[in-house]
């Protein structure tokens, strides 16, 4: 029997298990261990997280070498495909056919 039934003479109203005045859950040995195991893994999480693995001095561009690399060949990679430049002079050839040698 719920206590609010006991206390109030009244049942809990709408669905027992959701809303505003919905009826607690029992928490069990497993919620607790569960709870436990989290806190547990948060606390070796932030253990790791607060020793940093380069200083500040190390950490100061040590990637940028790395990253130039990385850009020539995206750069590479995307002119490689790029057509040759076209000029006027090669759209406009077909109309020289008039023109002598003498001239």
């Amino acid at each position: 029997m719920f206590l609010t039934l006991v206390l109030l003479r009244k049942g809990i109203p709408g669905k027992q298990w959701i809303g505003k005045y919905r009826r607690p859950r029992p928490i069990t040995w497993q919620m607790k261990r569960n709870t436990l195991k989290h806190l547990e893994r948060e606390a070796e999480n932030e253990y790791w997280i607060s020793r940093p693995y380069m200083s500040q001095e190390q950490e100061c561009g040590h990637a940028a070498e790395r990253r130039a690399q990385d850009w020539l060949k995206f750069k590479e990679s995307k002119f490689c495909n790029f057509p040759e430049h076209k000029y006027i002079t090669d759209h406009l050839n077909h109309l020289k056919t008039t023109k002598t040698w003498s001239s």
